[in-house]
């Protein structure tokens, strides 16, 4: 009765309109007032315990290194560089759009903002060059969704923080995920182009690729630091965060001066934003997980799906379905947040690895950015390209079919997730 009662209240007040953390908050303080046994004064102390994950401390630095990234030039040299190495192919522009989705992402940590700072510069050089701008724009939108896939991804930490995962190999399983999706894309744009003709753009030379390249250096040195820094052992991935804040704040207000010192107030203030909404959102998650375990939810799914021998495969099945349908109501941090805390469990008890349902999770979000009602990945591009959010809804669906694709590939062949980190790291001491 009181597992029906919060989820029936949570999905009233989402249906009505109610942001997405005062709904969690809601249901889970009426559900324990109703049927729990705890004072108010537990609650608010669980409220503010959620947030008290030393993990959790990477998300706000990634959020300004990224930001930092976004308003300075590093997206529009990392584009040329892309430009020079691959623009002279068939569909060479859409393809410079992908590479530089990929290096924008490997230091940004955020799809919305892969897409802002490589949309609103590469869009409109496709469409200079003979591109449609719904053809241009699909491919952003969906090239975008790297950013949550590739390392450092902020729903991946988000995840660890939930399920006691390691941040650093949860960002190495998802390089060849990444990279995999990307290479699906390119085909995919590569066979387009030539079927519609698209003009090819001239090569441009060695020396316009090695001259991009220098420019770019220093947004490509990001990924080298962070990734390599934990790899190592020279900090941890929140140690990582903080770096890269410090290095973006450097490289784009003295080394390449796009942003003005006295910008930087706005950018502090815009991250800020971004950063205190998601930490409420986080917190409200964290008391809806204690609710969850105070029922014995997940103790009771769990023994459900061991009595009735659900094969693992079903179970991953099911898992897809739920997040896909929870993409077209939430976005991608509160849908984590909500189903890590009961999946993960039967996930163990089914032998599935947590790496794995890590990866698989994140790719749903994927999805879940780019189709409507919330995708913010729509939102994004209608507001780069000013076209309706119907009209980008329409350019994003033929690309849609790749990322269904990817999902399921990823879903049955769990190598792709756990190989790189079991080489870099050792076994999964989670499943030993």
């Amino acid at each position: 009765m009181s597992a029906l009662f919060l989820f029936l209240v949570l999905l009233v007040t989402m249906l009505v309109g109610v942001p997405i953390a005062m709904a969690l908050g809601l249901t889970s303080i009426l559900t324990l007032t109703l049927f729990g046994q705890e004072s108010l004064a537990a609650v608010a102390l669980k409220f503010f315990q959620a947030t008290q994950n030393y993990s959790l401390l990477a998300v706000p630095f990634f959020i300004l290194a990224g930001t930092f990234l976004t308003t300075g030039g590093v997206a529009r040299r990392l584009i040329d560089f892309a430009n020079a190495a691959v623009g002279h192919f068939h569909g060479g522009l859409s393809l410079a759009a992908v590479v530089a989705c990929m290096l924008f992402a490997s230091i940004s940590g955020s799809s919305p903002a892969t897409v802002i700072a490589v949309g609103s510069i590469a869009i409109a050089g496709m469409v200079r060059n003979g591109y449609s701008l719904k053809y241009a724009t699909g491919v952003v939108i969906n090239a975008g969704t790297l950013g949550i896939l590739l390392p450092p991804s902020i729903v991946m930490v988000v995840y660890a923080a939930a399920t006691e995962q390691s941040v650093g190999r949860l960002f190495v399983a998802g390089i060849v995920p990444g990279i995999v999706l990307a290479v699906m894309l390119m085909v995919a744009i590569y066979i387009s182009a030539r079927r519609l003709k698209i003009p090819c753009v001239p090569w441009g030379g060695w020396r316009n690729l090695v001259a991009s390249g220098v420019k770019a250096v220093w947004g490509l040195l990001l990924v080298v630091i962070v990734l390599g820094g934990i790899y190592v052992g020279a900090f941890t991935p929140t140690e990582a965060a903080a770096v890269s804040a410090v290095y973006a704040f450097v490289i784009a207000v003295f080394v390449y001066r796009d942003l003005k010192p006295r910008d930087v107030f706005t950018v502090l203030l815009s991250s800020g934003r971004v950063i205190i909404m998601l930490m409420f959102i986080i917190s409200n998650a964290g008391l809806f997980a204690y609710v969850l375990t105070t029922l014995q939810i997940p103790q009771v799914l769990t023994h459900a799906m061991a009595s009735g021998h659900v094969a693992p495969w079903m179970f991953l099945l099911t898992i897809n379905i739920a997040m896909l349908i929870a993409g077209n109501f939430m976005e991608p941090t509160s849908i984590v947040l909500i189903f890590a805390p009961i999946v993960f469990p039967i996930a163990m008890e089914l032998g599935i690895n947590p790496i794995h349902l890590g990866v698989l999770m994140t790719v749903n979000m994927e999805i879940g950015l780019v189709h409507p009602p919330v995708g913010l990945n729509l939102f994004v591009a209608a507001g780069v390209t000013k076209m309706s959010l119907w009209d980008v809804t329409k350019a994003a669906l033929p690309w849609l079919g790749i990322l269904f694709v990817f999902l399921a590939l990823v879903t049955y062949v769990p190598i792709l997730s756990t190989w790189l980190p079991d080489l870099a790291f050792g076994p999964d001491p989670f499943l030993n």
